[in-house]
């Protein structure tokens, strides 16, 4: 329906001001005395109903009843804080404080009402104030909905009387800006509209005129929403949090160089130092709720060595070092903080006892020594403990589960150290477990096993005296064919050709002996370069057969490998490597240019064939192409998909379903490379287009296969909790989901909402984009569970209040009518059907956009003016009724 169309034809006599009623109510309020209720509450029904006649008033206001009336609003706000006071000492009730705030309503609404005062400075400014103290008795009341239509109002009042902020010199106004726009954000988090929340204190960077209180105060906001926003522990808590509190940190670091720049108190400074270490300690622990154990470190860091040299002493910090020193694996610089603890008198029994629980739980116990040690310290006793008294703890036949338990979990983590060549940690936990197996018959090859791996970690170390000594220790125990390929070993590495050769000898005699060891001594002597010894491996090989033999590996392996040094047909070691390497590059290489040349079926078999080169290469030398797997997996697929659209023809469910199988391949190999500690470095090498592709590619795939919709929302929210997601890859997930044959409006919604929300917490947000993902956000209102009218009506009062406070002209004009237009004509249908508070709202929403369009609505906006005026003046009696 048209607004002209609705707008009345109401011709009505004026109706004498009821400004004489209003004081006499005003009176009567001042004369309250205890017990106040329920007197207070009569007195403001009144003093309502009167005030509703006022504003009923179509003829402008005379310069002397505006100042009446503003005097009235003054009176009024006086005696609610009389009555405050005096509920103070007779004992608060909600009922009094509601019906204060009440009043406190009305005396601003009086105030905005007398508008523009002559002789009086700064009235909005004194109105907006009025609003700001009200809304925040209505914020500590849980009215979180009259709260924020008083900050609203008080920033539009604001907003619309500041063309530009450096003409601000009132420090109070100043700072009146700012705390509305914190409180504006308080209440809309308390709503659960975090998007506002955020963007409210983004805004408010703005408003912070060079004063240190009110950077403290802004990073105090926060950093409590990051501490809400942790409290939820769910998984994208900590990426969410960390954002919050990156601001807060920025927010002290600017603040403290303000301060370098002029003469300030010492307490403010103090004050921003204390709030800076805080905020990076909660950092730290949000690091380590999200496993970044390297960066909890950093803060750790940062924090103990301060500022001038005033570090944090804060007993939560060797807890947290502690912690994120066990996530990595690294059990000394672990025990080195817990011992730190021990003496750190500072810190309290509570932490310390829970610091060797966590300690004890995380680590598995790494080195009964420690626990024992930390322990007789505490009570007076040595820090040093001989490993007699280990061995003693658990020399008991009822402790050898839980010797042989200790001796299993020391021994894996040693071994993690050694396959991530991390060999002096390696080393340092082999020994430690050999301190639980007992020195008895039994354990002789256990202990030799022990003395095995300690010769390949310092083998590793090039301590190849030390890597002999233990080699011996374990031949000693339990000889066989392993102590002698590793003493073969040592001896090449020292260049000692005849010890090795005699060692080979050795070898042969071996009760384990099998041939597969000549031909890895062989390839271990092609390695090192001694050629003699390869020789005289292959010749003591070939000394086991006879003519006609069949031996037990293919010919062209003994034939080639001094040639080439490959077992296989690519084989391993640094050729076969090299072999590998060059069909992938070359595979990746024709698959990329064909791609180009929109030859894209082709281009996806290409691509798919680099990444098994690559793959088999990433078998042979640990991880290092991993991230080249992942790319050409990901490019496959998408080429697969671009050939798809190319043709015209949908791809087979076959096809599909094998697409999927390659993106469940790279999703795997990317969460390899993300929780690896020696092959971060690779993490740089794949670009954030491929990490989109992944979810983009699985989602759209999956669709097609009809799999179910909280899979989906799941992979999406994977994708939005990592580093590399952007808005714009939520928003073109949301729109793929809001339309086409597979609609998900529960996938859509949460991508655009928080594609949204990244937006609006940008210091310079599109408002562009912002726009489009409003209206497709208002379209897919309607399909949320509950009530879809009011779904909708929230979008818009979400739409509303992002609008509220910006500058004339930055929220998109065009898009700014459409939702004032469509959100008024949503008031038609309620209204034909006698609906006439839904009808009420929708207009009053859709005026309240109006008001904050910058050009091009004026006669509009006058004819919804009317109309409203009219309409609330004709039909309260009916609405009354149906309400």
């Amino acid at each position: 329906m048209k607004i002209s169309e609705m707008s009345p034809n109401l011709h009505e006599s004026p109706k004498p001001l009821p400004i004489d009623e209003i004081e006499a109510l005003v009176k009567e309020i001042e004369a309250l005395s205890p017990p106040i209720h329920p007197s207070i509450s009569k007195l403001c029904s009144k003093l309502q109903k009167t005030f509703s006649r006022l504003t009923s008033v179509n003829p402008p206001l005379s310069q002397p009843h505006k100042l009446q009336i503003w005097k009235l609003s003054y009176r009024l706000w006086n005696a609610c804080v009389d009555i405050s006071n005096a509920t103070a000492t007779e004992g608060r009730s909600n009922i009094i404080d509601e019906e204060q705030a009440k009043l406190r309503q009305i005396s601003s609404d009086l105030l905005f009402l007398a508008g523009e005062v002559e002789g009086i400075p700064s009235p909005a400014f004194k109105s907006a104030s009025f609003f700001y103290k009200t809304g925040l008795i209505w914020h500590d009341l849980n009215k979180f909905d009259l709260a924020s239509n008083c900050f609203e109002r008080a920033t539009d009042l604001t907003s619309k009387n500041i063309i530009d902020l450096s003409q601000i010199s009132d420090a109070g106004e100043k700072r009146l800006l700012l705390d509305l726009n914190i409180a504006r954000s308080r209440t809309a988090w308390e709503a659960s509209d975090r998007i506002l929340a955020v963007t409210l204190l983004n805004r408010s960077k703005n408003l912070l005129f060079g004063s240190p209180d009110s950077y403290i105060a802004l990073a105090n906001q926060y950093l409590m929403f990051a501490k809400l926003v942790l409290s939820d522990n769910q998984e994208s808590s900590s990426s969410e949090a960390l954002k919050l509190m990156n601001e807060a940190l920025e927010l002290c670091d600017k603040g403290m160089r303000i301060m370098s720049n002029g003469r300030q108190e010492a307490d403010v400074l103090a004050a921003l130092k204390v709030l800076e270490f805080k905020t990076l300690r909660f950092m730290a622990g949000a690091h380590l709720q999200g496993g970044e154990f390297e960066s909890v470190l950093k803060c750790i860091r940062v924090l103990r060595e301060g500022g001038g040299g005033e570090g944090d002493k804060h007993p939560s910090l060797p807890v947290l070092a502690m912690k994120a020193w066990l996530g990595l694996g690294r059990h000394s610089e672990a025990e080195k903080e817990l011992k730190g603890m021990v003496v750190n008198k500072g810190i309290p029994e509570g932490i310390w006892l829970s610091a060797i629980e966590a300690y004890f739980q995380e680590a598995g116990v790494a080195g009964a020594e420690t626990a024992k040690g930390l322990f007789l310290d505490c009570w007076g006793g040595a820090m040093s403990v001989p490993e007699q008294l280990v061995m003693s703890l658990f020399a008991e036949e009822e402790a050898a589960k839980e010797r042989m338990a200790m001796h299993a979990v020391l021994w894996n983590c040693g071994a993690e150290h050694f396959r991530s060549r991390d060999y002096v940690m390696g080393a340092e936990l082999f020994e430690k477990s050999m301190l639980y197996v007992p020195h008895n018959e039994e354990n002789r090859v256990l202990r030799a096993k022990c003395f095995r791996v300690l010769c390949l970690c310092y083998i590793g170390l090039s301590q190849l005296d030390r890597a002999q000594e233990y080699i011996n220790e374990a031949e000693k125990l339990h000889p066989n064919v392993a102590c002698s390929f590793l003493k073969f070993k040592i001896y090449l590495q020292k260049n000692d050709a005849n010890a090795a050769i005699d060692t080979i000898q050795t070898m042969t005699t071996c009760i384990d002996f099998t041939p597969d060891f000549l031909l890895l001594s062989a390839h271990e002597a092609i390695a090192s370069q001694a050629l003699p010894v390869a020789i005289a491996s292959l010749c003591n090989l070939l000394k086991l057969y006879s003519p006609g033999k069949a031996m037990p590996t293919p010919e062209v392996v003994v034939t080639r490998m001094l040639e080439l040094g490959l077992e296989q047909f690519f084989g391993k070691g640094e050729t076969g490597t090299r072999e590998r390497n060059w069909f992938a590059v070359n595979s990746w290489n024709i698959g990329i240019r064909i791609g180009k040349e929109k030859k894209y079926a082709l281009c996806a078999e290409f691509l798919e064939l680099a990444s098994e080169f690559y793959g088999a290469a990433m078998e042979g030398d640990g991880e290092e192409n991993g991230a080249m797997v992942f790319k050409a997996l990901i490019s496959s697929v998408s080429a697969l998909i671009a050939a798809e659209k190319q043709e015209s023809s949908a791809l087979p469910e076959a096809t599909v379903k094998h697409a999927l199988e390659l993106l469940d391949k790279a999703a795997k190999i990317l969460k390899s490379i993300q929780s690896g500690t020696q092959h971060s470095h690779e993490l740089t090498n794949i670009e954030p287009k491929f990490s989109f592709a992944l979810t983009f590619n699985t989602y759209e795939l999956r669709s097609r296969l009809g799999d179910p919709g909280p899979q989906q929302l799941l992979l999406v929210k994977n994708l939005a909790s990592s580093k590399n997601c952007t808005p714009q890859c939520l928003l073109q997930i949301g729109l793929s989901a809001s339309a086409g044959p597979h609609f998900n409006p529960e996938v859509a919604d949460y991508a655009l909402n928080t594609s949204l929300s990244d937006l609006l917490a940008s210091p310079f947000p599109d408002f562009q984009t912002i726009a489009i993902i409003i209206r497709k956000l208002i379209g897919l209102a309607g399909f949320r569970k509950g009530n879809p009218d009011e779904e909708v009506h929230g979008m818009y009062k979400q739409a509303y209040r992002i609008m509220v406070g910006l500058k004339e002209g930055e929220y998109p004009v065009e898009e700014a009518k459409w939702l004032a237009i469509t959100a008024w004509n949503r008031a038609a249908l309620p209204l034909r059907l006698g609906q006439l508070g839904v009808a009420k709202r929708w207009m009053k929403i859709g005026l309240d956009l109006a008001q904050n369009v910058a050009a091009g609505m004026e006669s509009p906006k006058r004819s919804m003016e009317e109309f409203l005026a009219g309409f609330e003046n004709k039909f309260e009696g009916m609405e009354q009724c149906a309400a």
